[in-house]
């Protein structure tokens, strides 16, 4: 069955079209974009017009590419972001309502597990460290931890100055390891955008490439070589790193500092970046959801900003 999986996150939108069979997924299309739905949600509590229509107009597009690619069923996730504002529940009637996509609000375990089969099988005690844009979730084994530290987060509660000052950075390490639990793993698997992209940094890419990425042992001190490097630059430099998603630059660094901080608390001297991840869960979790009665309307309309 080909289905579409959207993970609307923190910092970016993400759309994966895929012919689903078992647990085997065959892509057949992925696409990222930087939307930076969360952009104010940590003080504010609310999704913001302009995030909004920033993931609005990813959405219209997506919906096109999944219908022209013959998706039967398309299953959009929403975490951090949408679970941290008062009107997510709202955006997500709305998307409903204006593109026919089922929508889940996932919680903190919900998207661990969705993580965790979207990375398959692992070796026992290998934690899997997702960093994402508003929350970062730490999964081993049956154990899960879904915490309140992000790219996004951290980057507007600490990270205020071009290039972000030593204080700063200091304080922005404090809070991630106060916030990491306690843990025993004997190694680590890095997914998502953060991990991926230090991956990509620490090959020295040209341009980012997913094979290459997919399966690097990202050493902590190539880690910290590369935050040493992101922290030291100007935004303006960031933005026009090789491998680096120009968008992505402004957070990059916060994201750099708990994926260090996750490797030093639990004494592992590498991780290695996976690009299967919570995407992958979704498109799995897309394709046993039932068919929609023939004529069936989503559910009422909703105003969310």
């Amino acid at each position: 069955m080909i289905v579409a999986g959207i993970d609307l996150g923190t910092n970016t939108t993400r759309l994966l079209v895929a012919d689903v069979e078992g647990e085997a997924v065959h892509e057949l299309h992925r696409e990222t974009r930087i939307t930076r739905l969360g952009e104010g949600v940590d003080t504010r509590r609310r999704l913001l017009p302009v995030p909004v229509a920033r993931a609005r107009n990813a959405l219209a597009d997506y919906g096109r590419t999944a219908a022209s690619l013959g998706a039967e069923r398309v299953l959009l996730v929403a975490t951090s972001a949408v679970r941290d504002a008062e009107n997510g529940e709202a955006l997500l009637g709305e998307i409903e309502w204006s593109y026919g996509f089922e929508t889940r609000l996932l919680s903190g375990r919900e998207e661990a597990e969705l993580t965790r089969r979207g990375v398959g099988a692992t070796r026992p005690g290998t934690l899997i460290v997702d960093v994402g844009g508003g929350s970062t979730e730490l999964i081993l084994e049956d154990v899960w931890h879904s915490l309140d530290i992000g790219s996004v987060r951290f980057t507007e509660r600490f990270l205020h100055s071009d290039p972000p000052g030593r204080g700063e950075l200091d304080a922005c390490t404090t809070a991630t390891r106060d916030a990491l639990p306690s843990l025993d793993p004997l190694a680590a698997i890095g997914v998502a955008g953060t991990a991926t992209t230090l991956a990509a940094l620490d090959l020295g890419l040209g341009a980012y490439d997913r094979e290459r990425v997919d399966g690097h042992r990202l050493t902590l001190a190539g880690a910290r070589r590369q935050l040493e490097r992101l922290a030291a630059l100007p935004l303006a430099e960031r933005r026009c790193l090789p491998a680096l998603e120009p968008e992505r630059a402004p957070v990059i660094v916060a994201g750099a500092i708990i994926v260090v901080e996750t490797l030093v608390r639990y004494g592992l001297d590498a991780l290695v970046v996976s690009e299967r991840d919570l995407l992958d869960g979704i498109v799995l979790a897309a394709g046993e959801l039932p068919a929609r009665p023939e004529g069936a309307a989503p559910p009422g309309a909703y105003t969310c900003c």
